[in-house]
């Protein structure tokens, strides 16, 4: 992928995830301009940037929905489709700086304005979280969709954020989804999927092969690649909300990604979870940017 056709849409979103203490919004909305200053325009020399208004983050329930910034989260996805809608139209490569994982469904939303597309979902945890494995509907917490964006982007929970305009059923089909990197046990069919413990068995060139068998099983021509950086050992990367180990390190996840893009059927992706508030020495957003850089310019 040249960096000519690279285009950064920065989405600086917390909305899917609880305050970590009370009365303080989650710092991952600091994540685009953390890696904006790191030098990532001047290095990968976008064609375009387009940056994102901040949504407001609420504290409270918001009418109609038991998602936290249910009605917001909406809205936002609704703005940032037209963006990754926009970027596909002028055959560009939407890069989107994230924010919290609830971006994905916008991304998806403006992924799918031009036909099917499936989805590599890379994640430290399956964000699988729906009314039919959990609490979700009836508990007296308020549910948060950066645990659930695979669940809602596959059409599970509130229609608010799985019933999309233009969008005949779910955001992505869950036969045309790959999970990779979860660190959990339980079971998430029907999607397929590769834990943390399978890679660390069988490598990273060996994944990369299957993922790329898996798209040309389906026929996938079009895919979108979310990124969760807790997908990272939190030896490697500790400044998310909620790291994990066993992960990747950097080297390993730039072959992964250089792999998929290289396919040619990645149309874009997004990358989340980054929180410049857990990293307050700036030590961590050089290497993603150093990430980013090398994997594209492949």
């Amino acid at each position: 992928m040249a960096a000519a056709a690279v285009e950064l849409i920065a989405a600086p979103s917390n909305l899917g995830l609880r305050p970590p203490v009370p009365g303080h919004e989650p710092g991952a909305w600091r994540a685009p301009q953390a890696l904006l200053s790191a030098g990532l325009e001047a290095r990968l020399q976008p064609a375009r940037v387009v940056e994102l208004d901040r949504p407001p983050y609420d504290f409270a329930a918001q009418p109609l929905t038991r998602i936290r910034n249910g009605m917001t989260i909406h809205g936002h996805a609704l703005e940032l489709g037209e963006a990754v809608r926009a970027a596909l139209a002028a055959s560009r490569f939407p890069v989107v700086l994230g924010g919290d994982c609830s971006i994905l469904l916008g991304c998806l939303l403006g992924a799918r304005r031009d036909g099917r597309c499936g989805l590599v979902h890379l994640d430290g945890h399956s964000d699988f979280r729906h009314p039919g494995n959990s609490d979700v509907a009836t508990s007296p917490s308020l549910g948060t969709a950066a645990g659930m964006d695979l669940a809602l982007a596959t059409g599970r929970g509130e229609p608010l954020l799985t019933e999309w305009p233009a969008v005949d059923g779910p955001l992505v089909a869950d036969e045309d989804v790959c999970q990779i990197g979860d660190r959990e046990s339980e079971e998430i069919p029907p999607v397929t999927r590769f834990t943390a413990q399978e890679i660390e068995r069988i490598g990273i060139a060996e994944l990369g092969g299957q993922v790329t068998a898996w798209l040309e099983r389906r026929g996938l021509d079009r895919v979108w690649l979310h990124l969760d950086l807790d997908v990272l050992d939190e030896r490697v990367l500790p400044a998310v909300d909620t790291p994990g180990s066993p992960g990747m390190d950097f080297p390993e996840l730039g072959a992964l990604v250089s792999t998929l893009v290289g396919t040619g059927r990645v149309v874009g992706l997004d990358i989340a979870i980054y929180d410049p508030e857990l990293d307050p020495d700036g030590v961590y957003a050089a290497p993603i940017v150093d990430f980013l850089t090398s994997t594209l310019a492949r």
